[in-house]
């Protein structure tokens, strides 16, 4: 499975009955909500990384995409947007790129 189908397929439970999946669940309560289970999300791969568990990370990291990719369509931000947004950024340097950012 590829970012882009879980993308799909989160998209496509966007209309469904909260009663019979999480993604639905997830997304009738709102961006807010959404963007406060990517974060209890990221917090855990966190833990794991610095506790070194390499599977527990694993897991977590997968969570963490998961749950970015459910606030993005939250949001009505398309993976795709995100993707040409890092598309531009090739070739750039971190430094300068982060230097180039409007304040």
């Amino acid at each position: 499975m590829t970012l882009d189908d879980l993308a799909a397929t989160i998209a496509a439970r966007k209309g469904a009955d909260p009663d019979t999946s999480w993604t639905a669940k997830l997304l009738a309560k709102g961006p807010a909500k959404c963007a406060e289970k990517f974060g209890e999300e990221s917090i855990e791969a966190i833990i794991e990384a610095v506790r070194g568990d390499k599977a527990a990370l694993t897991s977590e990291a997968a969570d963490t995409l998961y749950h970015l990719l459910v606030m993005l369509t939250a949001c009505d931000v398309p993976l795709s947007d995100v993707m040409d947004e890092l598309a531009r950024r090739q070739g750039t340097s971190g430094i300068a790129e982060k230097a180039a950012r409007q304040p």
